[in-house]
């Protein structure tokens, strides 16, 4: 049974094929190419098999974020297969999935390489997402100290001294900045490679999301995850559904003049934390 026939489709490419990338896929997926990057085989076939089974045209490619061949072969490969209109990386690690190191590898790293590799590929009108996080609010980085990463190669991060003293102090403090620096990322390339490509790039800053995979961090800190959720103005966690319309808002159409930016999804923790209704926990 062949379902479409249509030839010369769009392409997406999600990098990290996780609950909330596939939520946002589905939003903008209708007569497109779909092509699903993770380390995981196990996680890239029940993925695939979802959007097959659910009528979309989706292939898959195993992709090691943390290295820079193996994410730009998978911007290689998403080229090959038509016009890359939107690009998705929700690739990373949690404080309590990994040591600071690995962290700070996989989620700046290796978004870095992500943003540099689909830079050379999107098409013009493309769109950009990556998938940062609410504590990307949670520790100021100085403004001298932005400048110097804004103006820093994706492979000279880790040499930076504000990296190698401050955030590789704990897992926390390496997952806070990680995300902050995200948001950088994507205003650097949104100035700079892909405005050359005449393609957008942004960010979402989600709150406490309920994934599968945030049941680590649950498990791990559920306390302080409920003290922060009860503190927000929403008084509830938030869904993937959510962030996905959002998602889909950033990458299409009306959109179309924002770009360098983050939206932050968070139900208020943020606003909670910067009028004094909530206090960070200090590890």
């Amino acid at each position: 049974m062949i379902f479409d026939r249509n030839e010369n489709k769009q392409v997406i490419a999600l990098l990290g094929a996780g609950s909330m990338g596939a939520a946002i896929v589905r939003r903008i997926a209708p007569g497109k190419k779909i092509l699903l990057g993770d380390i995981s085989e196990k996680n890239l076939e029940k993925v695939a098999h979802d959007f097959q089974y659910s009528g979309y045209d989706v292939e898959t490619m195993i992709v090691n974020a943390l290295e820079k061949d193996s994410v730009e072969a998978f911007a290689n490969k998403a080229a090959s297969l038509g016009d890359v209109m939107y690009f998705i990386d929700t690739a990373g690690a949690s404080p309590n999935q990994a040591a600071p190191e690995h962290i700070l590898n996989l989620d700046m790293v290796g978004t870095g390489y992500a943003v540099d590799a689909f830079g050379k590929v999107m098409a013009k009108g493309g769109a950009g997402l990556l998938i940062s996080s609410q504590t990307g609010y949670m520790y100021p980085i100085p403004y001298e100290v932005e400048n110097e990463i804004l103006n820093t190669p994706t492979e000279k991060l880790m040499d930076l001294p504000f990296i190698k003293e401050v955030a590789m102090q704990n897992s926390g403090f390496a997952y806070m900045i990680a995300k902050r620096i995200n948001h950088l990322q994507a205003m650097r390339a949104a100035a700079t490679s892909w405005k050359e490509r005449r393609a957008r790039i942004n960010t979402i800053s989600p709150g406490v999301i309920v994934t599968p995979l945030a049941y680590d961090e649950f498990a791990a800190a559920g306390e302080g995850y409920q003290q922060m959720v009860d503190a927000s103005a929403a008084e509830r966690c938030g869904t993937s559904d959510e962030i996905a319309d959002a998602g889909a808002f950033l990458l299409g159409e009306h959109a179309g003049f924002i770009t360098g930016t983050d939206l932050l999804i968070d139900g208020g923790v943020i606003a909670s934390i910067r009028t004094g209704n909530y206090q960070l926990p200090v590890q």
